[in-house]
């Protein structure tokens, strides 16, 4: 084409001179001299409505004469159909700005999240199991990768190894992702479906967990054996035994009595509080304490200003969630959780006394499936219960004949 390519390859290689060289059509080879060194870049010259512009199209040593008439003729293209060049190029910038705002990784994503509902968690061990978990089992494969590039084939990379050997495990963490891709998408940073939806999606791919194996219940202590291993716990004379058989004696769970704060025991009227944050049912349970119990509470160490009834070994700190599981083990080979016990409590009540089945359930602060009873239960049958415990303490410390029935009336421990 006329007026195009006045410059050759020789030519803009030897051009050392400062001044503007032109090729034709717009395009400038631009010579300048910074003391002693000599650069050299393109411009692209253009006159839009009566305005006269030039558009940088980089410096020679990154561009070619051959890249740069390209880019000179991209431009013009621009021209011809009433677009602004330079107005393009910040348009495209603004853009790829705007995608690489998006862009976080699933690790980022998770951290957040984790973050922004970390209040509304029950407790702090929730967040802990959230992470743990997703550092364990996602982060590996999906940790690094953009949150919006996840798809089913990374899920089952993740769930498929465990899903059979781990069916509980696995099927939380496919939960927790699927929370995670959720807030990603109502945040902007992915769209399209879920890929770790369960339903009419990874069901499609996996079996159901009830399928997979049965429900494994916690491994308890058989009721009959429970009062000689309290003995033996009474022995150990230390804080997670005495610790265990406070749990035992209030059918609480581990998290409430490792928790549990002085602020919380009414020594008058022999009752614990656990606040709703930290019971399963989100709340409020009151635990009558039996003689027994207050008695353990009264030979407790305390620690200046740690409020922890069962103190840890580390200074301000609460007894770890691990103490009376590893002292269990340490007695028992078998097996047992801690929250075994409950199961202990629960068949000693059925098997042994005529309580009411309900009053056993509201020991355990379990919510009653029916809802119109529980409507008109709205009490929490608390003497009624202290007299239940108080029986229930007096059997760990002095076994019951074999088959007798503790009657309901008020046992003294």
């Amino acid at each position: 084409m006329a007026g195009l390519n006045k410059l050759s390859a020789v030519k803009v290689a030897k051009l050392n001179a400062p001044g503007r060289y032109g090729d034709g059509g717009g395009l400038w080879l631009q010579v300048s001299c910074i003391g002693e060194r000599t650069t050299k870049s393109w411009l692209f010259r253009y006159m839009l409505h009566g305005r006269a512009r030039q558009m940088g199209l980089g410096p020679l040593h990154t561009v070619s004469l051959a890249e740069a008439r390209e880019r000179a003729r991209q431009a013009r293209a621009k021209l011809l159909d009433g677009i602004d060049p330079i107005d393009a190029r910040h348009g495209q910038r603004d853009q790829a700005k705007a995608a690489a705002a998006k862009q976080i990784t699933f690790k980022d994503a998770a951290e957040r999240y984790i973050a922004a509902h970390r209040a509304g968690w029950k407790n702090e061990k929730h967040g802990e199991q959230w992470t743990a978990t997703l550092r364990t089992y996602a982060y590996p494969i999906v940790g690094d990768l953009s949150v919006s590039a996840i798809d089913t084939a990374h899920l089952l990379k993740i769930i498929e190894p465990i899903w059979t050997e781990k069916t509980e495990t696995a099927s939380r963490v496919r939960g927790r992702i699927e929370s995670v891709l959720d807030w990603a998408k109502v945040r902007g940073y992915r769209s399209g479906e879920n890929p770790a939806r369960w339903r009419g999606h990874l069901d499609k791919l996996l079996p159901a967990k009830a399928k997979v194996r049965k429900v494994k219940h916690h491994d308890a202590m058989p009721y009959a054996v429970v009062p000689g291993f309290v003995a033996e716990l009474r022995a150990a004379d230390n804080i997670s035994a005495l610790a265990l058989e406070f749990t035992i004696l209030t059918a609480a769970r581990t998290g409430e009595v490792v928790g549990a704060r002085w602020s919380e025991i009414d020594f008058a009227a022999k009752i614990w509080t656990v606040p709703p944050e930290r019971t399963k049912s989100g709340r409020e349970h009151r635990v009558p304490l039996t003689e027994r119990a207050v008695e353990i509470l009264a030979s407790l160490p305390r620690e200046d200003g740690n409020d922890h009834v069962f103190i840890g070994a580390r200074k301000g700190r609460g007894l770890s969630n691990m103490a009376m599981l590893e002292l269990l083990r340490g007695m028992v080979e078998n097996g047992l959780t801690v929250h075994g016990f409950r199961s202990s409590f629960r068949d000693w009540a059925g098997e042994r006394t005529n309580f009411p089945r309900e009053l056993a359930e509201a020991a355990l602060a379990h919510v009653l499936p029916d809802k119109t009873e529980a409507a008109y239960r709205r009490g929490d049958a608390l003497e009624k219960r202290r007299q239940m415990m108080a029986a229930w303490a007096c059997y760990c410390s002095k076994p019951a004949a074999a088959g007798d029935v503790v009657p309901m009336h008020e046992v003294r421990a």
